[in-house]
């Protein structure tokens, strides 16, 4: 718990990261330009999305692997490259909103679209 809250204090204090935005510059290109198997544990890029109320529930991938997280509502497109803060995971989680079983679900506190440069 002490780490979770020394994480989400750093984050709050050092503020958005300069690489990514709060929303996507229309003019740029929305899918990164960085192969997905050379991207950070805590990025991916997004292959789909469901929407439900509080939350936005995104199916990324990665060095060719996919997995899910949910993070508050967020409005992303497929193709987006998102950085993610990890607040934790769970096996076998059940949306009951989506009636859904997520072998591993990423809970998550933030997301940032990265932008294209």
């Amino acid at each position: 718990m002490k780490k979770l809250l020394l994480i989400m204090t750093a984050a709050f204090l050092l503020g958005p990261i300069p690489a990514f935005s709060e929303q996507p510059d229309k003019n740029a290109a929305n899918v990164s330009s960085a192969p997905a198997d050379k991207l950070p544990a805590d990025e991916g890029i997004v292959v789909s999305v469901l929407d439900t109320t509080g939350y936005t529930y995104m199916e990324l991938e990665n060095g060719g692997k996919r997995f899910w997280i949910a993070a508050p509502t967020t409005k992303v497109n497929i193709g987006d490259h998102i950085r993610f803060v990890e607040n934790m995971s769970m096996h076998n989680f059940t949306s009951k909103t989506l009636n859904r079983t997520f072998d591993k679900l990423i809970f998550v506190t933030s997301t940032k679209v990265k932008v294209a440069q």
